[in-house]
């Protein structure tokens, strides 16, 4: 593509002074036009050739004013080959002739002079192109940087969220057995069933809000368990939201801080209600506990603050989240983020 339009711009040239000259040219039009291509095709030559060789020039040299100094040296060379070519088989030689050494030397000048102006024109384009291309490419290597560092950044948060998932998981394992239940062992045999789909969860980059209120719903059964008196739940999502994607324990996080912050420090506990709908391109889902309420998200601790921040590394900004107390008591903790499939 870069040479075909070397050589219609090399071609294009030609034939524009060519149609200026034709008003003070005594000779033949067909001749006048067939030296000039036959020039240009010279000087188009040399000019691809001086890009390429010699490898390494002086370092007092600058490649460009090479190959300009190159473009102006063979306009005589190519005016030479298009008059031998033009005239071959004529009794005399070209150079004999007034008429046609004066056609020579206006032709040569006037290539002199047009021809370098060609050629800066030329490597102007060349470098703004081959500068666009450097740019092109830094902004894709900047790009691709910054997505290794949010997934690296969204990695970390991750791994932050497994102890401290264990360590909530570890600190209502002791309440069972300090608590001596009857039923201890059944609540304990189903929290192991529920590490053991929760934990693989951790690793995954994302989730689908399907397998989210599915563990959702298996940690509060087992809370339900605990405290079967103080504790009730209830589920609401359309099926159209459970194929959506979902940073892993982004709901459970929710639920989690709800029943230790808001229904375990109340006496008369409360209900738990998960709900998840659509609505024009974005997913919000709100977790409402009737506990004692939170009126800040720094008195849950680390979870939420690292919650907010996977949101934003996993939707690039365009997630929300609010924490809101409830009247008389009691808290709404609402996400928002856009409606998308996770990828298979």
């Amino acid at each position: 593509m870069f040479a075909w339009r070397r050589v219609v711009v090399a071609l294009g040239a030609s034939l524009s002074i060519g149609l200026v000259l034709l008003t003070v040219w005594k000779g033949s039009v067909a001749v006048l036009f067939a030296r000039l291509l036959l020039a240009s095709l010279v000087v188009l030559v040399a000019f691809g050739l001086s890009e390429l060789w010699p490898e390494r020039l002086p370092p007092r040299i600058a490649r460009w004013a090479f190959r300009i100094v190159v473009v102006a040296l063979a306009v005589p060379l190519g005016m030479v080959v298009a008059y031998f070519v033009t005239t071959a088989g004529d009794a005399a030689p070209w150079w004999q002739s007034s008429f046609r050494l004066r056609g020579f030397l206006g032709l040569t000048v006037l290539g002199m002079l047009v021809a370098p102006w060609l050629a800066m024109a030329a490597l102007l384009r060349q470098i703004n192109g081959e500068a666009q291309r450097q740019a092109l490419a830094f902004e894709l290597e900047r790009s691709e940087f910054e997505r290794k560092e949010s997934d690296a950044r969204l990695r970390l948060l991750q791994a932050q969220v497994q102890p401290h998932f264990l360590f909530n998981t570890l600190a209502n394992i002791r309440e069972l057995v300090d608590s001596g239940l009857p039923q201890a062992s059944d609540v304990l045999e189903s929290l192991i069933a529920y590490l053991r789909a929760a934990i693989p969860r951790l690793q995954e980059p994302s989730t689908t809000l399907g397998q989210e209120l599915a563990l959702v719903r298996a940690y509060l059964e087992v809370m339900h368990m605990r405290m079967p008196d103080r504790l009730q739940f209830a589920l609401h999502a359309g099926d159209e939201a459970l194929t959506l994607n979902c940073p892993p324990l982004s709901l459970l996080t929710l639920v989690e801080n709800a029943v230790r912050h808001g229904i375990d420090p109340s006496e008369e506990g409360g209900r738990i209600e998960v709900r998840v709908e659509l609505n024009r391109g974005r997913c919000y889902a709100e977790v409402v506990d009737t506990g004692v309420g939170v009126s800040q998200v720094d008195g849950m601790g680390t979870g939420l603050s690292n919650l907010q921040e996977r949101l934003s590394l996993a939707f690039g900004g365009d997630a929300e989240f609010h924490l809101l107390p409830l009247e008389p008591h009691g808290t709404r903790a609402v996400l928002a983020f856009p409606a998308s499939q996770k990828d298979p």
